[in-house]
């Protein structure tokens, strides 16, 4: 959840002290002689074993993680501010960031035919008193597999690496994370199989192996854990309200590990507080971005925690738990998000063609309610019991040490909302919502209790986007992708 806004926000009360104290102090970190693990050295042999039994890795990011273009115009949705970028207090932009906001049924929102993912946000950058200045977001992971061996697709095919005559042995799915996760598990099932008759038609040319059995690895960060776990369980069957899909492991055929990075397994309070108020990025530099905008996002939705972990109270009392957040009629009371009547500037503009801000109104709170019974849904077929086949091992890196937003009060006056309580976390994602944790708003026991089976787990004192920065990650990643025997070998 928000890797690059968490990353964003830390930076910029730094910002607001002193720019030239900020550049002193990014010099004296790219100097410090604190020691990394040689990973060039330890896993050198290993890194140049290319042979028909190493599995090509897919990045998946999180959301935010993906850039996002207007292809007619140029305009970068997301992904650069120091270039052209849609501003949500321009129109123009606010209609091109929000999805549609349907008036003719009930379906659901698409993406419209301009806007376009255009690869994984390895850098962020946008400018400051006008000096450039450039955050890491997916740099890091990428460097850790190149030092590994892996060739990555999309560094090869702009130029910025020249791997001669090798085939690519690691793939970046971008996608548009302001889309439903089941629909954008749907593309996965679609890349994969794309991907893996192309490296069939690679090792016959080089092996002379017909129809190899291509297997691959995943490393997916926070959002795109849901939507490669949708993948894994369901491959590329719809999410419709008329029947759950059936339980195959379709997806799982395909993949041998998967490493989750920071997941919302259990959701993340944040994305609650962001659908309700908005949300504020990197102020004062960088715009607001109004709840009747992220409002039109499904993913966001999917984001929210489970009723049952007991996240939300009435009034600051924690013996009042909501019942259910997700019912539309309490959106609908607490005047909340794309459904408040205060909201009607944002959606006279997301609806030019509707006078009435009455309707205008109806038909924001007929697709909220939609999107929350949407939520609902992929919830239930994430959280359905089944066991997984034993040849897919499950890898997760989680966040310990950062305080994170745990608890949400409301007032039940005016609706109101605020974080009551923080937990460890990585700032983002609580360790609970890593873990799937369920003892959480239940009765509590000494031993974990999840319906996530995994291989292992790595603690890191580090925040959301910082736990890919980790000298500790670098090295374990390596050695769980190149090293770590595997079951069916």
């Amino acid at each position: 959840m928000n890797p690059v806004i968490s990353v964003m926000q830390k930076g910029f009360a730094c910002y607001r002290k002193a720019l030239v104290v900020m550049l002193i102090s990014l010099s004296l970190v790219a100097c410090s002689s604190s020691k990394d693990p040689e990973l060039a050295l330890i896993y050198s042999p290993a890194a140049k074993h290319q042979a028909p039994d190493r599995n090509p890795i897919i990045i998946i990011p999180g959301i935010l993680g993906s850039k996002l273009v207007d292809r007619q115009s140029g305009t970068v949705l997301w992904g650069a501010f120091d270039v052209k970028f849609a501003n949500p207090n321009n129109p123009d932009d606010l209609r091109l960031l929000a999805l549609p906001i349907p008036t003719d049924g009930d379906q659901l929102p698409v993406e419209k035919g301009q806007i376009e993912p255009d690869g994984v946000l390895d850098r962020i950058k946008f400018r400051i008193l006008g000096i450039p200045v450039q955050l890491q977001a997916y740099a890091n992971i990428l460097s850790t597999l190149g030092a590994g061996g892996y060739r990555d697709e999309s560094l090869g095919l702009m130029g910025q690496i020249d791997y001669g005559s090798n085939h690519f042995t690691c793939f970046q799915f971008d996608y548009d994370w302001r889309l439903d996760n089941a629909a954008n598990a749907k593309r996965l099932h679609e890349f994969i199989v794309k991907k893996r008759v192309e490296i069939q038609r690679q090792h016959k040319e080089i092996y002379g192996i017909e129809n190899s059995d291509v297997k691959f690895d995943i490393a997916a960060h926070s959002m795109g854990a849901l939507l490669t776990r949708y993948f894994l369980r369901y491959g590329s069957q719809e999410l419709t309200e008329e029947a759950p899909p059936e339980l195959t492991w379709e997806g799982a055929k395909y993949v041998e590990r998967v490493i989750i990075i920071a997941p919302p397994n259990a959701g993340s309070i944040e994305a609650l507080d962001h659908l309700i108020n908005g949300q504020h990025i990197g102020r004062p530099v960088l715009p607001f971005y109004p709840a009747a905008l992220l409002g039109t996002y499904p993913s966001l939705y999917q984001l929210m925690p489970r009723n049952r972990h007991q996240r939300v109270f009435w009034n600051q009392d924690t013996s009042r738990p909501v019942a259910d957040i997700y019912d539309p009629d309490l959106w609908q009371k607490m005047h909340w998000g794309l459904g408040s009547p205060e909201q009607d500037d944002i959606l006279a503009t997301l609806m030019p063609d509707v006078d009435d801000p009455l309707l205008r109104l109806a038909y924001a709170r007929r697709l909220q309610s939609r999107l929350l019974k949407r939520a609902t849904l992929f919830h239930a077929a994430l959280d359905r019991p089944g066991n997984p086949p034993e040849s897919l091992e499950l890898f997760l890196v989680s966040g310990d040490a950062e305080p994170t937003p745990a608890t949400l009060t409301i007032e039940s006056k005016t609706g109101k909302v605020k974080i009551l309580s923080k937990e460890p976390g990585d700032g983002v994602v609580l360790r609970q919502s890593s873990l799937l944790d369920e003892r959480t708003g239940g009765e509590w026991q000494p031993r974990l209790r999840s319906p996530l089976k995994f291989e292992q787990v790595l603690f890191l004192p580090n925040d959301h986007l910082g736990l890919t920065k980790s000298k500790t990650f670098r090295d374990n990643v390596l050695y769980w992708l190149l090293e770590k025997p595997r079951l069916s070998r």
